[in-house]
Parts: structure tokens; C-alpha cells; sequence
């Protein structure tokens, strides 16, 4: 599922960056991504509403899986169109607050409605899960419903349609002919690892726990992450506009690179009834798309605004490459255990912390080398 995940959000927003690139207004994109991101939740909710939960049929996985794989395609079109609609209109030192905003509203609906429906949801039969399909494709129907209201002036719609091997080409050029675009890619790839031993942190934590209490603490660790993400977009929103993203981003990495061996303690006979304090790596964890955005928002002060699209679907693809391992990261968990690969995931991030030390501050104009537009000037100089 994670690599399914990486292909899905990195592969279609690399080809379709030069076709939101030419569009004359980006918000068209952005909302029609966010839409698609709404209808496979939709068609899962149907889904479970309608079948006997009893004999669930065989095709369901495919069902879900198919479902899986275009909700992260909505989600990577809908990542690189908010990045370049955020870098059209928005200045570079006021995108932290928008972080912060958007993070702490963000992270106030989400919590109140866990606290307030995952109970009665969970105590469901089937768990809920209709209704929390149902509910997360309105999310996404009014969020992207939304997008249609942003105030944006029109570019000049250009003509220029490459080719895929064009695409790749130009994506590869950019990769290796700009230095400070290759270390911060660099950094993600190394950074985005942290994800790997996402998959195994309940898993981990529900040792120390008895199955009965395993609903209620899942509910405590969703709200844990919802609330690290919004108190982190706080902070460190302020830092991204005062001090530079490079700073912000510097300490978001180290944090993170600390999550992996916290975890491990946790669960270790050291602590006493660590899974109950499980919430705890699970709220810095709200640090990762936090991370990912101020990354984001680190490019785009990289790039000529007509260049914001192909920045931001290159960064997306570079940071799908560590993905390629993630089947093995299981296996080796099952064959020698947590701790090694935790401390191992650890590592990694932390080496990408490391390689921010030497990386340049776009807002101060650090040496930077630019690398050539391709094609017509697109968005507002």
C-alpha cells in the first residue's frame, strides 16, 4: 500500500505539471483535485452501506485498493496545485501563516470530530466504517467547493504540451543541474523514510495493551497527531516566516529523527505501562506533513514562479523513491524485530537533518544557481 501510495501521488502530478503550468487559473485544479479525492470515499461508503456485512465479498479488497490508489492521485494533483496556487499568491514570508492557520483550524475539526464520532462509530458493529467514509468524502467535497472562491488572476494560457519522455527529461535536468534543488531533494528522500515505520507504530504500541482497550487508544493516538500537527503548525509557522524555512525545516527533521527511539523505549520493559503513553511519539508524528509542507514552501522560494509546478511534482517524485523499499521494511521487522529497524529509520532521518546544516537560504540569496524556465512564462511575475 505505500508503494501504491508514492506512485499515486508523485507519478500523475509529474505529468500534469506542464498542463496546470499553461492553465490560466490554477484554483480550477486545485478544487477538481480535491473532488477527486472526495469519490472514492463516497463510492466506499456506498459500498459498505449496501453490502451484508456478514459475507463481505471478494472484491472488496480490489474495491479498496482501487479506491486507495486514486484518492493519492487526487492527493498528490491536489498537493502540487495548492503549493503553486500558495506560490502565486501568497508572499514567501507570510506562507508560515497560512501554515499556522490552516494547521491549527485544520487540527480543531479534525480532533472535535474524533472525540465527539469515533465513539459512537467505533462501538458500531462494523466498527463504522461507513460513516467515516461518508464523512471524510464531505470533508473533501466542502474543501474542494471552497477552492472555487479564491481570488485569482488570470496567467496567460500557454500552448506548450511535452511529452512524457519531455517531462522526465526536464525533471531529471532539474535534479541534476541545480545544487540547492538536489540537497533539499536529497533531504526529503531522507526525511520522507521516517513514513516507512508508519505502518508499525499501532502495531508496536498494542503490545503493552489488552485488546479490549486497542479502539479506545487508537481513538487517543488519532487525537494525539491531530493535535501535535496543529500545535507544531503554530510554532513552527512562526519560525518558517521570521527565521526561514530552512531553519524550520532543520528542526522538524530532528524531532521527527527522534520519534523511532522514543517509540522503541515505550514499548521496552523500561517504562511501565508504555502503551499507554503511546500518544506521545504519535503526536510528534503530526510533525511529518507539517514537514512536508514547509519543504514545500522551501521550493517554491527555489524556483521562478513560472517553475513552481515542475519544482514541486520533481521534489514529489524524488521523495517517492525511498517508497520502493517499504515491502522489505516489514519483512525485516518480522525477521529481527522492531528495534533495529526503528533505530535504522532513525538514523536516516537523521542524516537528512544533518544535510540541512549545509543547505542554502533562498531569502537571503545564499549563492544560489537558478536553473532556466522551460517554455512560456506562466504564472504572475
Amino acid at each position: 500500500m505505500p508503494v501504491l501510495n508514492r506512485i499515486g501521488s508523485s507519478l500523475p502530478p509529474l505529468l500534469y505539471a506542464p498542463r496546470l503550468r499553461n492553465a490560466g487559473r490554477k484554483k480550477w485544479t486545485l478544487m477538481g483535485a480535491t473532488l477527486l479525492m472526495a469519490l472514492p470515499f463516497f463510492v466506499l461508503a456506498v459500498t459498505w452501506f449496501s453490502i451484508d456485512q456478514s459475507r463481505r465479498p471478494g472484491w472488496l479488497p480490489v474495491l479498496f485498493l482501487t479506491c486507495y490508489t486514486i484518492c493519492f492521485v487526487g492527493t498528490g494533483l491536489n498537493r502540487l496545485a495548492f503549493a503553486t496556487v500558495q506560490g502565486k499568491l501568497i508572499r514567501d514570508n507570510r506562507r508560515g501563516r497560512l501554515m499556522l492557520i490552516s494547521g491549527l483550524l485544520g487540527s480543531l475539526v479534525a480532533v472535535t470530530c474524533s472525540v465527539i464520532l469515533f465513539p459512537r462509530w467505533l462501538g458500531l458493529p462494523d466498527h463504522g466504517f461507513g460513516w467515516i467514509f461518508l464523512v471524510t468524502a464531505g470533508g473533501f467535497i466542502a474543501a474542494g467547493l471552497s477552492a472555487g472562491f479564491i481570488a485569482e488572476p488570470a496567467d496567460v494560457v500557454g500552448t506548450e504540451r511535452p511529452r512524457p519522455r519531455q517531462v522526465f527529461h526536464a525533471a531529471w535536468r532539474l535534479f541534476w543541474d541545480n545544487p540547492a534543488f538536489r540537497r533539499i531533494a536529497v533531504v526529503g528522500m531522507l526525511f520522507i523514510s521516517v513514513q516507512l515505520a508508519f505502518p508499525h507504530y499501532q502495531k508496536l504500541g498494542r503490545i503493552h495493551l489488552d485488546d479490549a482497550d486497542e479502539g479506545l487508544h487508537l481513538m487517543y493516538w488519532v487525537v494525539a497527531q491531530n493535535i501535535g500537527f496543529g500545535v507544531f503548525s503554530i510554532v513552527f509557522g512562526r519560525i518558517a516566516d521570521s527565521r526561514g524555512n530552512r531553519l524550520a525545516i532543520r528542526i522538524q527533521i530532528f524531532l521527527l529523527a527522534a520519534v523511532p527511539l522514543v517509540a522503541i523505549l515505550l514499548a521496552s520493559p523500561l517504562v511501565r505501562d508504555g502503551g499507554r503513553l503511546f500518544w506521545i511519539p504519535f503526536s510528534f508524528l503530526g510533525l511529518t506533513p507539517l514537514t512536508c509542507r514547509t519543504i514545500n514552501n522551501y521550493v517554491l522560494e527555489l524556483a521562478p514562479p513560472s517553475e513552481h509546478p515542475r519544482y514541486i511534482s520533481t521534489l514529489s517524485l524524488a521523495m517517492a523513491v525511498p517508497f520502493v523499499v517499504a515491502p522489505f521494511v516489514g519483512l525485516l521487522v518480522d525477521l529481527i524485530g522492531f528495534p533495529p529497524v526503528f533505530v535504522g529509520v532513525s538514523v536516516i532521518v537523521a542524516l537528512g537533518g544533518l544535510m540541512t546544516i549545509g543547505m542554502s537560504e533562498p531569502r537571503r540569496d545564499e549563492h544560489l544557481e537558478e536553473t532556466p524556465p522551460i517554455g512560456c512564462p506562466g504564472t504572475l511575475q
